[in-house]
């Protein structure tokens, strides 16, 4: 008899579900393993466990300001939908991994209020806070729910601008006079935008506003690249799709906050595998303005 119980077995003796042995490893209630990448349960400190009659973590876990902020339980498990800040290499990955998951990313602060309804199981983020990212908003809003944040991958921020322009700007303080395209409310970039422009002394008031605003990076890009605007603050490899000039202002972490069961299902664990392999690695390099040697790395791990 081996040492150690799979999640198949552990089920199996449970007489649960393995989605339910994932909730429960996800809130930390059982005795477990993680060996290249797989779970395995020690049989004796399982037989204790059971001995024991532990119990899951409640569905919803309060908040420091007194609030419940979700945590999906198996009576409501959310969807399998990638919420949060556009990002081109993560949509690639989501399709090419043929993960199952699908796309929603309409903004970071869009995703972080979905995923306080229970609508997603991971939100794209790449909010500015002083010398950090992400961690805080975090924290704040979901630090006694099941939520971790890891890192996606490092991302060049700058100047989208169009080739011709008759005096192109190196800097923020420069785009005065051209039309500058701007994103939804709801995107961190229009927050990192803000930081940007008080670094310079300067207010939206200097920005000549493009009519319309962009919903993700490559669209702002294509409103550049069509005409419709002169200039916008997007990412290297939206700039690189469309060959498009750039100018360097930031670099930028983006993260993903993943409900913790989900994170160790198939769905999300195909995404994970596959950015690991070279093609991944190939296709953030080709893209340009990407570092991806801190995938998998964790900032902030929930309650």
């Amino acid at each position: 008899m081996s040492e150690y119980l799979t999640t198949r077995e552990l089920a199996a003796l449970l007489r649960v579900r393995e989605r339910k042995v994932y909730d429960l490893v996800a809130t930390g209630s059982l005795p477990v393993r993680r060996v290249t990448g797989k779970l395995l349960f020690p049989r004796r400190e399982i037989q204790d466990w059971i001995a024991g009659s532990a119990d899951t973590a409640p569905a919803h876990a309060a908040a420091p300001d007194g609030a419940h902020h979700s945590a999906p339980s198996d009576h409501h498990a959310p969807p399998p939908v990638m919420t949060g800040g556009h990002d081109p290499l993560l949509e690639w990955a989501l399709r090419e991994s043929r993960s199952g998951i699908a796309c929603l990313m309409d903004g970071a602060l869009d995703g972080l209020d979905r995923a306080d309804r229970g609508e997603c199981i991971a939100v794209g983020l790449h909010v500015p806070e002083g010398d950090d990212w992400n961690a805080a908003v975090v924290e704040q809003r979901f630090g006694r729910a099941p939520w971790v944040l890891v890192e996606w991958a490092r991302r060049v921020r700058g100047l989208i601008c169009r080739p011709g322009l008759p005096r192109p700007p190196t800097c923020l303080a420069e785009v005065r006079g051209f039309r500058f395209q701007m994103r939804q409310k709801e995107a961190a970039s229009e927050l990192v935008l803000d930081r940007l422009l008080a670094a310079e002394g300067m207010g939206r008031d200097d920005l000549t506003c493009a009519g319309t605003v962009e919903r993700s990076e490559t669209d702002l890009a294509l409103a550049v690249a069509a005409g419709r605007a002169d200039v916008g603050l997007g990412i290297a490899a939206a700039a690189r799709l469309h060959n498009l000039d750039f100018v360097p202002l930031v670099e930028e972490r983006f993260d993903l906050m993943v409900w913790r069961r989900a994170y160790f299902e198939p769905s999300f664990q195909k995404l994970v595998a596959f950015c690991r392999e070279p093609a991944f690695h190939a296709r953030a390099a080709e893209l340009g303005g990407y570092d991806v040697s801190g995938f998998g790395r964790v900032h902030f791990n929930g309650a």
